[in-house]
Parts: structure tokens; C-alpha cells; sequence
């Protein structure tokens, strides 16, 4: 089997553009970075992240028109809506981490006060890896594509 590279000229293919045209600039980040933290109204986004309101109207529209986010009125208010975050939002908990870990190493400057820990046991949360089906932590070089129809069949050559 010869060496297999991604095309990556048909974008249909792989789900990173996808992902781009929902996520793929800064505002949209922090607004989800905000959610995580507990922020739900409109003022309250506006206020916490200094954005501009009609960016963030732009932004949270975008997130709830592709499931991140939910728009819902609010129990006690019904003149008010929360943004809360969909199990398709929560799941991007892992791509904001490992950005943010990321950032943290060579962002140059950034340290901060607060470290993210496991509820549980208040310990710090490990860095977010590549891992293989046995749990081995990998890397880059020790990836490859193989098609789907051949998976469980044969070893893919590597790089």
C-alpha cells in the first residue's frame, strides 16, 4: 500500500471547513468561552466580553442557526432570552482546551491565575492529546489515512 495523503483539495471530504464556517473566528470563541463560564443573557455577553453588539447579535445568531447554542425565553422573564449551549456546543469543550492550552504555551506572555481543574478531586486536568485506541498518547508522525473500507484489514504505511 502506497502512501496516502488526505486530498485536500475536496473539502467535502473533511469536516475541518465545516467546522470553520461555524467557529472560525475570535468572537465566536469567546462567546462560547462565556457560555461555559455561566453567562446566558445578551447584556451579559455584551458587558463580560467588551463586544460590540451587533457582532455579538451576528455571532450568537450564527451559533444557534447551526446548533451550537439554543435561543430560549426566560422562566422568570419572558421579556428576556438566555443562549445556552446545545450538546453540539458542549462538545466542542475539547477544541476550546486544547486552543487554550495551546495559547497558554506559546502565546508568549499569557499566564494565568486561575488553573482548570477535575471537579472531583480539585486536581489539574491533564493537556489535551492525540490518543490511540490502546490509550498511547501519539503524535503527529505516528498517524496515517487509511480508507474506511479498510479499516481492521491491513497496518497503513507510514510517513
Amino acid at each position: 500500500m502506497g502512501k496516502l495523503r488526505e486530498p485536500l483539495k475536496d473539502l467535502a471530504t473533511c469536516g475541518l471547513p465545516a467546522a470553520l464556517e461555524v467557529m472560525g473566528e475570535r468572537w465566536s470563541f469567546l462567546i462560547l468561552r462565556a457560555a461555559f463560564n455561566g453567562v446566558y443573557h445578551f447584556e451579559e455577553f455584551s458587558s463580560q466580553l467588551g463586544i460590540a453588539r451587533n457582532i455579538l447579535s451576528n455571532r450568537l445568531a450564527k451559533l444557534v442557526e447551526h446548533g451550537v447554542m439554543v435561543r430560549q425565553r426566560c422562566e422568570d422573564d419572558r421579556r428576556k432570552v438566555h443562549y445556552c449551549l446545545t450538546p453540539k456546543g458542549e462538545n466542542l469543550l475539547p477544541a476550546m482546551l486544547a486552543l487554550r492550552q495551546w495559547g497558554e504555551k506559546f502565546g508568549g506572555n499569557v499566564s494565568s491565575e486561575l488553573i482548570l481543574v477535575d471537579a472531583r478531586d480539585g486536581k489539574p486536568i491533564a493537556p489535551i492529546t492525540i490518543r490511540a485506541a490502546d490509550d498511547r498518547e501519539i503524535g503527529w508522525h505516528d498517524l496515517a489515512w487509511m480508507h474506511r473500507d479498510e479499516l481492521g484489514k491491513k497496518k497503513p504505511d507510514c510517513c
